[in-house]
């Protein structure tokens, strides 16, 4: 009987190990949350805004959701290390919703600018009291980044205001771009010429393969299939999860990512567009 606890004890306590330290590397292995290790770029004095969704659960009174956290911070860091000034604005300003999921299962989800965050006073404070986009001066920034999370399919695409001040920063000359769901945010917006601006332009997204394998088809937008309607030239790649796949798209000034892997490279991409020197 002894014997059988000992071992009983060793079993937990391996399953435990394997849990906490095996599935995490693995997870990256897998192509999530990948390491960015290409070039980088400043931009000293630059200014880079964030946009978020206001938007906090699935459906009326549906499970939480938000911006997904990753979408957010990894793109955060990447401007501030740019020597940028980063700045937060969502939907409706005030505290931007934050998926729950990353924090509560920070050992196997969070990133590592996850976990930054969670230490980092500064910009929590900026989560917790957000600019409204409606007081943004969009076209004063270099660099317009819309961050995705569930919660963005249902304020990013259909907010009026969003797609003004896109479009006012688009005929500015600045750079727009964003991953996952956040280039919902474009559908709005419009070129120089009044043209909607996703129209003919080459850009991705989260897919449809990802929206249905995770099994959250309830959310009113889905980006693969918008921003194809909308005239869009969708690109992605795909994976046995497309959870794990990654790809980004640059079109002249517009950059975008497929999912929650690629918000740093993305945010470095706009760096170099927006005169980032290496």
């Amino acid at each position: 009987m002894k014997k059988f606890l000992i071992g009983f004890v060793l079993v937990a306590v391996a399953l435990l190990v394997i849990g906490r330290f095996g599935l995490p590397p693995l997870m990256t292995a897998l192509g999530y949350h990948p390491a960015y290790d290409g070039p980088r770029y400043t931009l000293e004095g630059g200014k880079a805004l964030i946009v978020t969704t206001s938007h906090a659960t699935l459906g009326e009174g549906g499970d939480p959701t938000g911006v997904f956290a990753s979408e957010m911070t990894a793109p955060y860091y990447a401007f501030l290390e740019a020597g940028m000034d980063v700045d937060l604005a969502s939907i409706e300003g005030g505290e931007i919703p934050v998926d729950p999921t990353t924090e509560n299962m920070a050992w196997l989800l969070a990133a590592p600018a996850d976990k930054r965050f969670f230490a980092d006073p500064v910009l929590q404070e900026k989560v917790a009291n957000s600019a409204r986009i409606d007081d943004v001066d969009f076209a004063s920034y270099d660099i317009v980044f819309l961050a995705g999370g569930w919660g963005a399919a249902y304020d990013l695409g259909t907010s009026d205001v969003l797609g003004e001040k896109v479009t006012e920063a688009w005929s500015a000359g600045r750079i727009v771009g964003g991953v996952c769901h956040g280039p919902l945010g474009l559908l709005n917006a419009k070129d120089e010429n009044g043209a909607p601006l996703v129209e003919g332009r080459r850009l991705t997204a989260v897919t449809d393969k990802q929206v249905h394998e995770l099994g959250i088809d309830i959310t009113p937008q889905h980006p693969e299939r918008e921003l194809r309607a909308a005239g869009a030239k969708f690109e992605s790649a795909t994976a046995f999860r497309d959870f794990f796949a990654n790809h980004i798209t640059v079109d002249g000034r517009l950059a975008t990512g497929q999912n929650q892997n690629a918000g740093e490279e993305v945010a470095v991409e706009m760096v170099k567009l927006a005169g980032g020197k290496p």
